[in-house]
């Protein structure tokens, strides 16, 4: 791919004006349809990380931009101070679609994660009887749920936690993947378990069979709320609405984002237990632009998208075709592969190249892909994306790792 002045000239002055809280590839993505995107020299890409799955359902979706534009040409927003005509269907649609029975609606990922652990502890107090101003939340070790100064608190990565104290206490983490280890940390002032379904950022790591099974029955024999992050692994990223539904478990709350969006604007929610969501009160908790009417109606295109079944069966059986694809190149420079659906973590061999060698080796190529952790790249296609495009991409990433 041809990089020339005019990509430099932007990629400067974005180092120039920008926080530099960012290490992104060198290309400057000018156009997006489907699973394709097209930099500002026309270079053509396919993307092979959808905006870490706030792209489920490619770009631009035709459905979603125009629910988008209907709704920009009617109503923008009102806040929370006033009704609108979109909130209450996108809740009563959002619920029957996850089968849960209340919908707290937010902005960004973070903000559902944030409002989750303020509802468990609310409910810690004020149903369950936990003392004031000691509930616990049991976190798991690498886990990533966003970059507010509460969730970093529990990060154990040095890069997202360290130089941001003091830090909010009332964390205790166990290694993900360890029952036994949850059932030992639960005590008379736990409010919650909080674990993503599939650890995405830690390089798509999926639980031992049976895992959540168990955390479920625990949570259940010791009152306390099993909280599934759904952020980057829901909404058909893996096959299934939920990661969570692999293992035929229920959470008591879910925290989604990201594909709630269609890739255009923020959408996030805390969907469960109308008991549990139900102890927030008028004032109690909000946001100016949680549930504003564009975000109501381009949620509400998600969900008929979701209802159909489609895109959860794209996901499944193109996931078996990338994954045999991929764990053909175990041992010829990719030391091991994990995931669900159209989502996988390659960890590339220590003695072959680093992540990003990688990235920009297949961004020569003609796909976009990124590294996370150094050695592992994080696969997450758009799942309209074709069986004939999964192998270009694959076929890409054998010369990558070649080259």
């Amino acid at each position: 791919m041809v990089q020339n002045s005019l990509s430099h000239s932007y990629i400067k002055l974005d180092e120039e004006w920008g926080a530099h809280n960012y290490h992104p590839l060198p290309v400057v993505i000018a156009e997006a349809e489907g699973a394709w995107v097209t930099d500002v020299d026309g270079n053509r890409y396919l993307d092979f990380l959808s905006g870490y799955s706030a792209l489920n359902f490619g770009h631009r979706h035709p459905a979603l931009i125009a629910a988008a534009h209907e709704q920009l040409d009617r109503l923008t927003l009102t806040s929370r101070a006033f009704h609108n005509d979109q909130f209450g269907a996108f809740c009563r649609e959002l619920a029957e679609l996850t089968g849960t029975e209340m919908v707290l609606t937010m902005n960004t990922g973070a903000e559902a994660v944030e409002s989750a652990i303020k509802v468990a502890r609310k409910w810690a107090y004020e149903v369950k009887g936990v003392a004031f101003d000691s509930a616990e939340i049991i976190v798991a070790a690498g886990n990533f749920h966003g970059r507010t100064t509460t969730i970093v608190s529990f990060s154990d990565d040095p890069v997202a936690h360290d130089n941001y104290g003091p830090f909010t206490p009332g964390f205790i983490t166990v290694p993900y993947g360890d029952a036994q280890a949850i059932r030992d940390a639960i005590g008379p002032n736990t409010a919650a378990v909080l674990m993503e379904s599939i650890q995405g950022e830690s390089g798509v790591i999926v639980p031992p069979e049976g895992f959540f099974a168990e955390v479920r029955g625990i949570c259940n024999d010791n009152n306390v709320l099993l909280v599934a992050d759904e952020i980057q692994s829901g909404l058909a990223r893996t096959g299934k609405l939920f990661a969570l539904d692999h293992d035929n478990v229920r959470a008591d709350l879910y925290t989604l984002g990201k594909a709630l969006g269609g890739g255009i604007i923020p959408v996030s929610a805390v969907v469960g237990r109308a008991d549990v969501l139900g102890v927030l009160k008028p004032g109690q908790h909000g946001s100016t632009f949680g549930g504003y009417p564009v975000a109501c109606a381009v949620g509400r295109a998600v969900v008929e998208l979701l209802q159909t079944g489609e895109f959860q069966e794209r996901s499944e059986e193109l996931g078996k075709h990338l994954h045999s694809r991929l764990d053909g190149l175990i041992g010829h420079g990719v030391a091991a592969v994990r995931g669900r659906g159209l989502w996988a973590g390659v960890d590339i061999d220590p003695a072959a190249k680093t992540g990003r060698e990688v990235s920009m080796a297949l961004r020569d190529r003609g796909v976009l892909c990124k590294e996370t952790h150094e050695r592992t790249l994080r696969i997450a296609p758009p799942l309209v994306i074709t069986r004939e495009e999964i192998d270009s991409a694959i076929d890409s990433l054998v010369e990558a790792l070649d080259a």
